[in-house]
């Protein structure tokens, strides 16, 4: 390898790492703890468990919530991959729209519920510093295709 390479290569790297760096500080790259990280891990040990399909704006909406504390969810895809059916387990639980929410208790709330109602369903804590909003909707929710 001549210098020139070897002086190229190494320009090339310096570039890489500083773009990566630039984007692992930037606010939109999350690298800690979400901020309802406990909260979503509360209401699956609760036995909360919130049943949607991909397609579904009202359960896109429902995780949007959480931000990136979606992946702690107790979620349970319904949809098909060719978003036209429902699967077995979905079948059997008999959801027949989404978002469906289904407690320990054997109850559900269908539709985009707050998180005060999910506070109230399984009295798991807010983190303190969360403001609730007054509630909008009407509970909007998806048919099952």
């Amino acid at each position: 390898m001549s210098n020139k390479n070897i002086f190229l290569l190494i320009i090339g790297l310096l570039i890489l790492g500083t773009i990566a760096t630039v984007l692992l500080q930037s606010p939109g790259v999350s690298t800690g703890p979400g901020k309802y990280d406990a909260f979503a891990q509360c209401l699956k040990d609760k036995g909360a468990v919130f049943y949607g399909a991909f397609w579904c704006p009202h359960c896109q909406a429902e995780k949007a919530l959480f931000g990136s504390s979606e992946k702690f969810l107790p979620y349970v895809e319904c949809s098909t991959a060719d978003g036209q059916g429902q699967t077995q387990e979905c079948n059997d639980k008999n959801i027949t729209s989404y978002p469906t929410w289904e407690f320990a208790d054997g109850t559900r709330l269908n539709g985009e519920i707050s998180l005060q109602q999910l506070v109230d369903k399984t009295s798991c804590q807010l983190p303190s510093d969360v403001v609730l909003p007054t509630p909008s909707a009407s509970g909007a929710s998806s048919p099952v295709k």
